[in-house]
């Protein structure tokens, strides 16, 4: 319903794709400083242009209420342009505080921006706004907007939300899931829909999506759960390659990888079991006990790729080094003890480590952590998928023989999402908190990991912290080539700043027979359905 400022995802590559993009390429001075995009011609759903003060309403936006924002990494935008104008309705100047990666500015600030219509600079339903010319005036209309949008059963009615600039226009909603979407006739983009109609469907478990698949006769795209595939996927082949197809009489299997890695974060803010994921050792320990490569074989039926840092590794890129390759913890629990003896705990396996030697010394627990405190935690994960089920009574059952005992509860995933989040103080009382699917590089798609792991990140879940990363991020966003990407990469996978899963496929999707446009999939998640046809 509303497009980006530049689209990423080009015929199934991770980069940017020109013709769906609302902008042109940035141009930049010579000074690299002053950065220059050109508008194309589009215009919203009730015929107004997509103007250049649309674009400073979402930035005045983001300026105004940063902290509200997920993809919010103190310094970095917007807090790096020293100034923004429009010197006409087709363009837009920023200035940056010093000179940026090209690349990065494009893949991960630029990224971000996405065009907000005159119709959502409201301060009610008849008051208007000034947010889009005036950074003090976005307080009054964030407030109102998230009000509207709290309001779930209007979606589908509420004038706000029927002013777009993409190819579909919502039809219904329910918020349990269902959605109903129909072309947008006045969308100006290069691919319009053909379809009449576009419907999501919700299903509380993959076990109840794949009967109805089975039944051939709703589903148009739908997937198969793993644990429901006959046969493996072939060894020794890549993941984008199929298996045999159960359903092939009625559905093109297509496996559909993205650009992304998969960890779930630990609370480092935590008031009492902080102390103990600040010391290294234990994140080693705890990292040597994930069966990445088994939990591939078995519950994944050899769909997806390891984790092992924060450059995906797959598909191959020159991006990717030696260390994560080789993957500097692989799944040893006899290591993981040694870690923990060697630190100060008492390792009986079955039952909770404990801490026998307090201090900082070498081979002490290490700060803040008490003595005779143990190793006992609750990890909350997301239910519905039998995956992520296995691998986590997995990782709870190899945990236990290295002295870990993980108390896995399994919770829905906007309840996970909703638990493992940035805090701190008394309340900050979440452990463990695994939504299943990690992190997708969009709206950062170029792998430099501010946004999740700088200090103070808006999608640093657990607050993980470290100045020396830190450093290496911002080195890695003001210079090009893939040294500088190797040495962050390099220093954050050695340090395990969260703790990292196998990235299982996507969606092993399944596309009915006749129906054309839906491969190749998009490598960060976006689907496009208008070039959906039979």
């Amino acid at each position: 319903m509303y497009r980006p400022l530049y689209w990423f995802g080009n015929d199934g590559k991770a980069e940017v794709n020109d013709s769906l993009s609302l902008a042109a390429q940035p141009t930049y001075s010579d000074d690299g400083k002053t950065i220059t995009i050109k508008l194309k011609d589009y215009k919203w759903s009730d015929d107004t242009p997509v103007t250049s003060t649309d674009v400073m309403f979402w930035f005045n936006m983001a300026k105004a209420e940063k902290a509200n924002y997920a993809a919010y990494v103190p310094g970095q935008f917007p807090d790096n342009i020293v100034s923004a104008t429009t010197p006409d309705a087709k363009t837009i100047v920023l200035t940056s505080d010093k000179v940026y990666s090209q690349q990065w500015m494009l893949y991960n600030q630029l990224s971000q921006i996405s065009p907000m219509p005159p119709a959502w600079d409201m301060t009610s339903a008849t008051a208007k706004g000034d947010c889009a010319t005036n950074v003090s005036g976005c307080a009054a209309v964030y407030t109102y907007m998230v009000s509207q949008s709290k309001d779930l059963p209007t979606y589908a009615t509420n004038p706000l939300w029927q002013v777009v600039n993409g190819p579909w226009t919502l039809k219904s909603f329910n918020s349990d899931g269902h959605l109903t979407f129909v072309p947008n006739t006045k969308y100006s983009g290069p691919v319009k829909a053909t379809l009449k109609e576009f419907i999501e469907v919700p299903f509380t478990t993959d076990a109840a999506e794949f009967n109805v698949l089975r039944g051939a006769s709703t589903i148009d795209v739908g997937y198969i759960p793993t644990q429901d595939l006959a046969s493996p996927r072939p060894a020794n082949t890549t993941p984008d390659v199929a298996g045999p197809n159960p359903l092939s009489a009625n559905y093109t299997m297509a496996p559909w990888n993205l650009y992304g890695i998969n960890y779930f974060p630990i609370n480092y803010n935590n008031p009492t079991v902080g102390p103990i994921f600040k010391q290294l050792y234990f994140r080693q320990a705890l990292q040597s006990v994930v069966d990445q490569e088994g939990i591939l074989t078995s519950a994944a039926k050899n769909y997806g790729f390891q984790t092992t840092g924060p450059v995906p590794l797959f598909p191959p890129s020159p991006l990717i080094s030696s260390i994560e390759t080789q993957n500097p913890y692989p799944f040893n629990i006899s290591a993981a003890a040694k870690y923990l003896t060697d630190n100060g705990w008492t390792v009986t396996p079955g039952k909770a480590a404990t801490c026998t030697k307090p201090g900082t010394a070498a081979g002490e627990c290490g700060a803040d952590v008490k003595s005779g405190q143990a190793l006992n935690f609750t990890l909350q994960y997301a239910s519905g998928t039998q995956t992520i089920t296995t691998a986590m009574e997995s990782m709870k059952s190899n945990a236990a023989q290295a002295g870990i005992i993980l108390n896995i509860v399994p919770a829905p995933f906007n309840t996970v999402t909703g638990t493992a989040i940035p805090c701190s103080g008394a309340t900050c009382t979440w452990e463990m908190g695994n939504w299943g699917g990690g992190w997708v590089y969009a709206p950062d798609y170029y792998p430099t990991g501010e946004t999740l792991f700088q200090t103070g990140a808006g999608s640093n879940s657990g607050s993980y912290s470290n100045p020396a990363i830190d450093k290496l991020i911002m080195a890695s966003t003001t210079e090009s080539g893939t040294a500088v990407m190797q040495a962050y990469e390099n220093a954050l996978a050695k340090d395990v700043p969260v703790i990292w899963q196998p990235n299982y496929t996507y969606s092993l999707t399944m596309i009915a027979n006749g129906l054309k446009g839906v491969t190749p999939q998009n490598p960060y998640a976006s689907i496009t359905p208008e070039a959906w046809h039979y």
